[in-house]
């Protein structure tokens, strides 16, 4: 194991020296021998490769898949009956699934390698008083590291010396604004984003300067214990699968009980020999697998990718397509996910009251408003003021770039930059007109930054801009609408920071002080009092106007939405209350879930759908907790720390523009826009798919009862010829049926589709409406297809090998009138949509009715096939035929109809 601490002591909790002694270091750094020495000790400051099937074993662990057991006992049976065309259709199916995946298993492997390559491959460090560039590797307990802006930090440290340090945490705590660093200590229990004295490794350095005492490496750090969950979770199949297991041994069983059956039957009661006998139970166990089921499914599931594709969802693991559509509590992370990730300012408070400024993230477009009515910037002094000084006293730049909007620097001087925009200011004019000649920086330490300009008759100002708190106590006097100063009254701004700060914004004081002409040079002693408060602003990183109505469509369909953030309880409060997640006043906390049982959470994750201050074991523990209810969860993430949640769901979804590649590559699918809206577009895709998959058993099935019921039949009945033969039955199960389900992939969404509630997880996907439905119609296909045999049987003119083509034909015919009956389930398919609402339907029937052409009057195929040809008069009792199985199905749909629905709305049979 590579990489450690001495011990696993809690070093946000020690105060920095404590924490240097503990260490056995010091501020000049370890020596080169001591570094050799603890190297041995704890190994390498890297993460440990895991260990990987090779290509081979990963190659044949595909066929570890029920599906392709069908396909294999297919291939076999087709071999045996000495059909090698069949055989190699059917393995060149198995290859082809076998090879998707083989390419899908090992694009989900690279999840922990985008964690390694997260890692800062340089350090620079003390060693024995002397400044060093080293490999960060070589990085061990106890090295002071030399931490500066645009460093991405190279191990886990305490920090014992910083100087307005922020550093961004997005990827472990999921908060939109870098942090502050201090080098004070913390309470024990203080979550990731609360520990100021910490820097952890593969965060980044967006601001000032620090120096700190490794801590921890490697496995030991904050993202090797992700990296060490992410091993650990494990990754659980898709609901389909899980059915189609079940699925697939029950009908097995079935098929070899049903066999052995007619095998008794004809050996024991109507005289067949040995040879015919095994025959027969091996034709029927043909006619009773559904051979092009699996292809179906893979095909239908391959078309919805490419749908999804198309509306910004890329699906990585094909059976996730489904699972979408069995969804029934999606938890999504706030940052990013239901927000923007661009801060803005939504409220500014001056002394005459609040002003609300509407637009969001950073594109400068936005109006203000106060009491409901719009004003102009251009003519309120004080509010131009306010804004200037915010966009003065300001070291980041906001750039745009084909029509996108972004900021360098802290993003809380990006919404101040977008907000003096907003105001119709033009940055460059200002600053030529108020150049700026000095400046003090922001520091954690006093909490504010400060900047000296001239404007071009020689009057000095100072602008400041910092913690209200602390504005308030440098502050004499506030300014007024009319532009005169007057006694500040800080119970009024005490006031106006609750009431910001309620509504989960982040709260920023600006000021302004006159200063001599002459006056070059700043110090803290001149702005230390003497300020006029110009107002305040409340930042806030606003949700997407598009993740509202996503989460109200969410909740029209029956699926829960649940915010599991990073972010602070009121924050978390305010934007689920906006985005209609939760009630506004609930959330539960990561340090009160820590103190729950497993039964305490049960019931309370019922109550809450606000989940702040979460750890990644939160989220994990949240995403078991519902799992274990037999709710199919999805999680959305964009960081490291969402990274074991979403291998855990069942459908992970990352962002895919702010995403990092760790929540990419853990994940089932990803979200090309970074939009919420994007999953309920998928939602309502796997639901359709799932719709279009019942369709296509509900098709199959029946073809693959008709076909082993008319043998079974002609066993009970002891007929001297079976009325269809395997290899027969092959050709159907592989080219007609498979030609005519296929359409029914590309069959649209139902149109209450987003208006029911989820379907049962433990629902089996043969309810006992599709078994009778399979039956009932299989009957009816039976009938057909045998009282055309037996039709042809009978007429003296027709040999055995035409009467096989009128029963082939018949049921042929059944599936093509069948299949507009089944695109509808209960819905009548009376009705002009029934037959033009899928032109495909159309196109499969004509490819069909050629192959069946050539399947019944081309010599070669007659030779191949066992068929004979058809007279007029029997086509037109196989078209009878499909009218009447047509006529049929729709007076039982009609039936269930008046049992099912009330109105417009039809219960789910």
């Amino acid at each position: 194991m590579s990489g450690r601490t001495s011990d696993t002591m809690n070093w946000h909790a020690l105060e920095a020296d404590v924490a240097m002694e503990q260490l056995k270091s010091r501020p000049e750094g370890l020596t080169p021998e001591e570094v050799q020495e603890r190297l041995k000790e704890y190994g390498p400051n890297s993460l440990p490769a895991p260990l990987k099937k090779s290509a081979l074993m990963r190659f044949l662990s595909q066929l570890h898949n029920v599906l392709i057991y069908l396909l294999l006992v297919a291939a076999v049976v087709t071999a045996f009956l000495g059909e090698w065309v069949d055989t190699g259709v059917i393995l060149g199916v198995v290859i082809i699934n076998t090879f998707i995946g083989f390419i899908q298993e090992g694009k989900a492997e690279k999840a922990l390698d985008a964690i390694r390559n997260m890692l800062s491959p340089q350090a620079l460090v003390l060693r024995d008083g002397k400044q060093l560039q080293v490999a960060a590797d070589t990085l061990v307990p106890g090295d002071v590291v030399i931490l500066q802006s645009g460093d991405k930090v190279p191990a886990d440290v305490r920090i014992f010396r910083a100087r307005d340090l922020r550093i961004d945490e997005a990827m472990l705590t999921g908060e939109s604004v870098p942090a502050e660093k201090y080098t004070t200590a913390v309470p024990e229990d203080a979550p990731i984003g609360d520990r100021k004295g910490m820097a952890y490794s593969g965060t980044l350095v967006t601001y000032g300067q620090a120096r700190g005492v490794v801590s921890g490496t490697g496995v030991a750090t904050e993202i090797g214990r992700i990296n060490a969950m992410l091993t650990e979770v494990e990754a659980i199949t898709t609901p389909l699968l899980r059915k189609m297991d079940h699925f697939g041994r029950i009908l097995t069983m079935a098929i070899l009980l049903l066999a052995a059956f007619s095998f008794t039957i004809g050996l024991l009661f109507q005289g067949y020999n040995l040879v015919e006998n095994l025959l027969a139970a091996v034709s029927l166990a043909v006619a009773a697998i559904p051979e092009g089921l699996p292809a179906i499914m893979t095909i239908t599931l391959a078309l919805g990718v490419q749908r999804m594709a198309r509306r910004n969802s890329i699906i990585r693991q094909l059976p996730a397509v489904e699972t979408l559509g069995s969804v029934t509590v999606i938890c999504s992370d706030k940052t990013g996910t239901l927000t923007r990730n661009e801060m803005t300012v939504t409220t500014i408070a001056t002394a005459d009251g609040l002003i609300e400024v509407d637009g969001v993230g950073y594109q400068p477009v936005g109006n203000f408003h106060r009491n409901g009515e719009r004003i102009e910037a251009d003519t309120d002094t004080l509010l131009r003021h306010l804004c200037r000084v915010g966009l003065l006293c300001n070291d980041s730049v906001l750039s745009q770039s084909e029509n996108e909007w972004t900021i360098q620097g802290d993003p809380t001087e990006g919404a101040l930059i977008t907000l003096a925009l907003k105001a119709g200011m033009d940055r460059r004019q200002e600053q030529g007109k108020y150049p700026r000649d000095d400046s003090i920086p922001f520091e954690s330490d006093h909490r504010f930054m400060a900047t000296l300009h001239h404007d071009h008759n020689g009057k000095g100002f100072a602008f400041v801009k910092g913690a209200p708190e602390r504005l308030l106590e440098m502050c004499e006097q506030q300014r007024t609408q009319d532009g005169s100063n007057v006694s500040l009254e800080k119970a009024y701004w005490q006031e106006c920071i609750q009431q910001i700060a309620s509504q989960g914004q982040r709260t920023l004081a600006l000021a302004c002080k006159p200063m001599p002409a002459q006056q070059t040079e700043l110090s803290f002693d001149d702005v230390q009092s003497g300020l006029v408060l110009l107002g305040m602003v409340g930042i806030i990183d606003p949700p997407r106007t598009e993740a509202i109505e996503g989460i109200r469509q969410c909740l029209s369909a029956g699926i829960r939405v649940k915010m599991i953030t990073g972010d602070h309880a009121l924050t978390a409060r305010a934007i689920g209350k906006e985005l209609g997640i939760g009630d506004g006043t609930t959330a539960l906390t990561g340090s009160e879930l820590e103190t729950m049982d497993d039964e305490e959470l049960m019931r309370r994750i019922d109550e809450v759908d606000i989940f702040a201050r979460s750890s990644p074991e939160h989220k994990l523990r949240l995403v078991k907790a519902l799992q274990s209810q037999g709710n199919i969860v999805a999680m959305t993430g964009d960081g490291v720390n969402d990274a074991p949640a979403l291998k855990r769901a069942d459908v992970g979804v990352a962002m895919g523009i702010k995403g990092t590649e760790v929540s990419k590559e853990a994940s089932k699918m990803v979200l090309a826009d970074d939009n919420f809206a994007s999953i309920v577009a998928a939602v309502k895709e796997g639901r359709t798919i799932y719709d279009n998959l019942k369709k296509a058993i509900l098709f199959i099935l029946p073809t693959n009862g008709g076909q082993a019921g008319a043998i079974l039949v002609a066993i009970l009945l002891g007929m001297a010829a079976m009325p269809i033969t395997p290899v027969q039955i092959l050709w159907v199960n592989m080219v007609t049926a498979v030609t005519l389900a296929l359409v029914l992939a590309f069959d649209p969404s139902e149109r209450n589709v987003m208006n029911r509630p989820p379907r049962d997880p433990g629902e089996p996907i043969l309810s006992p409406f599709l078994i009778w439905r399979i039956a009932f119609v299989s009957l009816i296909l039976v009938i057909g297809s045998l009282s055309m045999f037996q039709w042809g049987l009978d007429n003296k003119h027709m040999s055995l090998e035409s009467a096989r083509s009128a029963a082939i034909n018949g049921l042929v015919v059944g599936q093509i009138f069948y299949l507009f009956s089944v695109r509808r389930i209960i819905d009548t398919s009376f009705s002009p949509l029934a037959f033009t609402g899928n032109i495909y339907a159309w196109i499969a029937i004509g490819v069909v009715i050629v192959l069946q052409g050539l399947f019944t009057y081309f010599p070669p195929m007659q030779q191949l096939f066992g068929t004979g040809p058809l007279d007029l008069t029997a086509w037109l009792r196989i078209i009878w035929i499909g009218v009447a199985i047509f006529l049929v199905v729709e007076v039982e749909k009609f039936v269930w109809r008046r049992r099912l629905c009330r109105g417009d709305q039809c219960e789910q049979p």
